[in-house]
């Protein structure tokens, strides 16, 4: 634990003090979709949600737990037709539903600054008021790596360029990759987003126009201008475009983020591929989330969904700061994410080119 102290905060005494200055504030692009879900409090740590597959369904993988029609030969259409054809007085096989439950568990999650009674009485600057500012903008930074990481789990991947896996990524996004994976969303029954959560906190949401949305890092934004049709978002005749937006192409809209990081790296060897490569030797693989509405929830406890910013001044005087020397500001909060849906969820895996 690093506390803040008196000699840590080199102060501006005897010289002109100039105004506080801006600093990096991270980007809310992944916690303004999802669905909204509160757990009622004392009751479990585990969230536990159910889906009736639809008729003809099966709970194999991302795509068969959405598709009427699965894999098979000659006119399925016409299989299903006579499947229910039924005959003068015989009663047809009742079918049953089949469920499908999806099991998430509730985190905690809590940061915490500390200082001394020096420099809450002496420093000439507010300290506390900082930490407690920073907590917001700490506690977002934390939540978007959570929703981050777990939509990375999404099943439903692609590898650009003529890779496979992402050890063999070796091209950067394309016209072609989105529209397979704009042919999957769709063949699953994915529709289009067509809200946000409004700015209010209060998890009411926004409409905005519809679209897939694509989260990407802004690294990413040069190859995106350059695929075919692309629309800057300041080009768009009507519609309000999503925060971060950029602009979009066919169906999809891109939003972009610099807090989303590459896997350095992690893809295949750079060779004459053109792409960018911390070491050199590897690609750096850049992962985009492509989500269709409802694909994913966000869970908090009820009650809970708001921060709570524990402020505790020097001078409380503790079995554990007999003196009172020690002062803290922090926040706990609970979280989870969960994919509902694996088949109107996708993660692209890309190179990114280097600018020359």
């Amino acid at each position: 634990m690093t506390m803040q102290t008196f000699g840590l905060s080199q102060g501006r005494i005897n010289r002109f003090k100039g105004q506080i200055l801006a600093h990096a504030v991270p980007f809310e692009v992944l916690g303004k979709t999802g669905r909204q879900v509160k757990l009622p409090r004392n009751n479990s740590d585990t969230y536990v949600a159910r889906r009736w597959l639809p008729w003809g369904a099966t709970s194999t993988d991302a795509n068969t737990i959405n598709r009427f029609f699965q894999t098979g030969t000659g006119d399925r259409g016409n299989v299903i037709v006579q499947q229910h054809q039924i005959s003068e007085g015989v009663t047809p096989t009742p079918d049953a539903i089949t469920p499908q439950d999806i099991t998430v568990v509730v985190q905690q999650y809590g940061c915490l600054y500390g200082f001394t009674d020096k420099t809450y009485d002496l420093y000439e600057d507010d300290i506390p008021a900082a930490m407690i500012e920073q907590l917001g903008e700490r506690v977002t930074f934390v939540n978007e790596m959570i929703i981050w990481g777990a939509l990375r789990a999404c099943t439903n991947q692609y590898y650009g360029g003529t890779g496979t896996s992402r050890a063999t990524v070796n091209g950067a996004i394309t016209l072609g990759m989105i529209r397979k994976i704009a042919k999957n969303l769709m063949a699953n029954h994915g529709k289009p987003v067509n809200s946000v959560l409004s700015a209010s906190g209060n998890y009411g949401t926004d409409p905005v126009a519809e679209g897939f949305t694509v989260y990407c890092s802004t690294d990413m934004e040069p190859d995106i201008r350059d695929l075919p049709g692309f629309v800057p978002a300041e080009k768009y005749a009507s519609g309000k475009p999503m925060p971060n937006e950029i602009g979009k192409c066919e169906r999809f809209r891109f939003i972009t983020s610099p807090d989303l990081p590459s896997i350095q790296d992690a893809g295949a060897a750079v060779g004459s591929t053109g792409l960018q490569s911390q070491s050199g030797s590897n690609v750096d693989v850049y992962q985009f989330i492509v989500t269709a509405k409802d694909a994913w929830s966000q869970i908090a406890v009820r009650g809970k969904e708001s921060l709570d910013p524990t402020y505790l001044p020097p001078g409380q005087k503790t079995k554990s700061d007999p003196l009172g020397q020690r002062g803290y500001g922090g926040t706990i909060w609970w979280k989870a994410v969960m994919i509902e849906n694996n088949g109107w969820l996708a993660i692209g895996n890309v190179g990114v080119r280097t600018l020359s």
